[in-house]
């Protein structure tokens, strides 16, 4: 197989310049990368499908090539153009979404994020214990779940049959 080096360096230069753009904190930027980042993939799948050949239609050819171009590189590259469509679509909307609730394309860091990465790593500050567990080592105490008022259960296990 012989691959043309035109399309391997453009390809590279699509994904160079795809993963640079993505980087970046303006999200117009990041779909821009995405978009380039696929155009790029497409490219590489065009070469891996060897050189060009006579359509992949049964029966007929064509007197210049004699070999039948591979159906399967074209079919994915087919299949990689409608998924990378649907993504940029997606990203588009949560950009316009982004854009009506703060009017500004810059992602910002979040100061929750900051606050859960910055909590201890004791037991008793994990997300899932609540107030009945031992607070030293995180373990069941002999409460268990009693906490919050009763009349929230009592509808569940009269549904249940209980009383």
């Amino acid at each position: 197989m012989e691959a043309n080096l035109f399309l391997l360096i453009g390809s590279g230069v699509l994904i160079t310049c795809g993963v640079y753009l993505m980087l970046d904190r303006a999200l117009t930027k990041m779909i821009m990368g995405v978009l380039l980042i696929g155009n790029g993939g497409n490219l590489l799948l065009l070469q891996a499908g060897g050189q060009a050949g006579s359509p992949p239609i049964l029966g007929r050819s064509s007197e210049v090539v004699a070999e039948m171009a591979d159906p399967l590189a074209q079919a994915m590259i087919l299949t990689a153009i409608v998924i990378s469509m649907a993504l940029a679509g997606f990203m588009l909307s949560l950009a316009y979404r982004q854009y009506r609730y703060r009017t500004d394309d810059i992602i910002e860091r979040d100061e929750e994020d900051r606050a859960v990465a910055t909590r201890p790593t004791t037991p008793s500050a994990a997300p899932d214990h609540d107030a009945s567990d031992d607070p030293e080592t995180g373990r069941l105490s002999s409460s268990g779940d009693a906490f919050g008022p009763h009349f929230f259960e009592n509808p569940v296990r009269e549904a249940d049959g209980e009383r």
